[in-house]
């Protein structure tokens, strides 16, 4: 389904640290300039930084790998994505359309730390990856290809252990003289880029099923017209004439007619970038969100997500933690609650985009990885005191204020408070959303079905045999606490016996346990032992003493195992 002039759309984003020079590099490789490109945002003037998407494109004939394909021509859509890390929702609302990443390195500075962060993104969201060495026309012209090679060395390094490892890396001067250089001058190595742009491009994947959703970046009013939003389709396709609802508005419009790069088109599909034109709209209501199929957004006030820990990241996840979760193009703070399959199916392996409601789950204190020092139950669990992981971890998050997204998009969490010029990554972890709720009362309606447990523990001790299937037993038990709860609750003794726990015995916090085989012969002649040996000290009382014959005959222990339902409303206690 080419359109029309059979010209294919592909999608560089051009990522990088704060002035490594990405702008003036996609200005030398632009020569049709997209409405939202190089800088158009006054603000982004004043302080020579891309503020939003910029989209610029150019075209080349069809390179000969691609010439059975259909199509004539190829245009390279530049997405300059903005460095600063302020904007990284930006970067990571664009990162699904983008099929090649060009990571632009200063390399008079080398890896810097939002540089790193781009790496990070790239490796979530893309798949291929060339590295550019910009501003070499800084080198000394003596000293120029010695530094170029050590940077080319330290690059391959960084790379080697990513998916990108073995990416091309190119040296270029986008502007020569820096800003401050008159416009005519011509950047050095921009056609080898050119080329080797031209030799990595391959057919991207475009779907033209499922919702439309579009990344607005744009909004105009043109005279006579009517209003035109460009940006890039995320998803789905779109035809003249078509519905398209602003879900941040509630507002549904009918499409009036569709350009791509300055030409009418009748459709478009998927990874295109799109001028929709509108008519009765306000402009100044929409500089840039989404547009969509009627009604195929939702907006959520909890989500479920599949999740992975992003290695850079220095810090533990923690369950109750709050992160800036990033989630089509809005990012909002949201608690944080991790869980996994229980550890005897540690390595059972659900279907990635579904939830099962029909398994049981594990909470966790935070995310298991090979360096997490995770709470003592999962060692408990697995028996062996060493920690197993989980092939597959999930996290359920509850938004500060609701988020309206596609279903199973992108998800990250990052810690975007972390002070910007410390060196560390702060994206934490990502996944994809594959639960929304939209229902704002989700605790009492959604959370009851998600069966994520807590294992319970409690140790106590026999206090005295009451006869030969009943025992008295304490300190498992806090004095004040309801020990009618724990009626019929089975316990199991040190010794071996099984036994349940039949009522409270006192007001101490002793309790009755019943043991349905009854007592072993050995445990009974310790237990006598000792209640002997108690009863002879008895004369004078003297607890040191009752201590020592406690520690004398070693206490047989008494242990308590029970789940609880973690969004159970009636907190039962469970024993399977």
């Amino acid at each position: 389904m080419a359109l029309e002039g059979r010209t294919l759309n592909f999608n560089v984003g051009v990522l990088g640290h704060i002035d490594s020079g990405k702008t003036s590099l996609a200005k030398a490789l632009s020569t049709t300039a997209s409405t939202a490109a190089f800088d158009k945002n006054p603000q982004s003037k004043e302080r020579g930084i891309t503020l939003d998407l910029g989209f610029s494109s150019f075209s080349v004939p069809i390179p000969e790998h691609l010439a059975g394909t259909g199509y004539q021509r190829l245009q390279f859509t530049l997405v300059d994505c903005p460095g600063h890390a302020s904007l990284i929702r930006t970067i990571i609302g664009g990162a699904q359309i983008i099929d090649l990443m060009m990571l632009v390195i200063d390399v008079t500075k080398g890896m810097q730390t939002q540089s790193a962060e781009c790496l990070v993104i790239g490796q979530i969201a893309c798949n291929k990856m060339v590295v550019v060495l910009n501003k070499i026309d800084l080198l000394a012209e003596n000293k120029r290809q010695a530094a170029i090679d050590k940077m080319t060395k330290k690059m391959q390094k960084t790379l080697e252990n990513t998916k990108f490892h073995g990416s091309p890396i190119i040296s270029v001067a986008a502007k020569p003289g820096g800003p401050e250089a008159p416009e005519s001058v011509t950047g050095l190595g921009v056609s080898d880029l050119i080329e080797l742009l031209m030799s990595h491009t391959y057919l991207p994947q475009r779907d033209p099923q499922g919702p439309f959703l579009m990344a607005v970046d744009h909004c105009f009013s043109i005279k006579g017209q009517g209003t035109v939003m460009t940006g890039t389709i995320l998803s789905g396709s779109i035809s003249l004439n078509d519905n398209v609802e602003i879900p941040a508005l509630k507002v549904t419009k009918k499409v009036k007619s569709m350009q791509m790069f300055h030409k009418p088109v009748s459709q478009a599909v998927q990874g295109d970038r799109l001028g929709i034109c509108v008519t009765q709209f306000d402009p100044k209501l929409l500089e840039r969100g989404l547009v969509c199929t009627p009604e195929s957004l939702h907006t959520i006030h909890a989500a479920i997500i599949s999740v992975n820990k992003i290695p850079y990241y220095k810090g533990s996840l923690q369950t109750k933690a709050k992160f800036h979760i990033t989630v089509s193009h809005e990012t909002v703070m949201a608690k944080v609650t991790f869980f996994s399959l229980p550890p005897a199916s540690f390595n059972e392996e659900l279907p990635a985009n579904v939830f099962d409601f029909g398994k049981e789950y594990l909470y966790q204190d935070g995310y298991i990885s090979k360096d997490s020092k995770n709470s003592e139950q999962n060692k408990v669990d697995n028996h062996q005191g060493e920690e197993a992981i989980p092939k597959q971890q999930w996290a359920l998050l509850e938004f500060e204020k609701p988020v309206t997204c596609p279903k199973l998009c992108l998800v990250i969490g990052s810690k975007l408070d972390t002070d910007i010029h410390s060196n560390t990554c702060r994206l934490a972890f990502h996944g994809v959303l594959i639960e929304g709720v939209e229902d704002k009362n989700y605790s009492e309606s959604f959370l009851p079905n998600l069966k994520v447990y807590k294992l319970k523990h409690k140790e106590g001790q026999v206090e005295r045999v009451n006869d030969d299937y009943c025992i008295i037993g304490r300190s498992l038990f806090k004095k004040e606490t309801n020990i009618q709860l724990f009626v019929g609750l089975k316990v199991k003794l040190s010794t071996g016996e099984d036994g349940v726990i039949e009522g409270s015995f006192g007001q101490s916090g002793k309790f009755k346990i019943r043991i349905p085989n009854g007592l072993q012969p050995e445990t009974k002649k310790m237990l006598t032992a000792s209640s002997k040996k108690r009863l002879k000290g008895k004369g004078d009382a003297d607890p040191a003493k009752e201590e020592e014959v406690r520690q004398d005959n070693q206490p047989i222990l008494i242990t308590l195992w029970f789940k609880r339902y973690m969004f159970d409303p009636q907190k039962k206690m469970i024993q399977s």
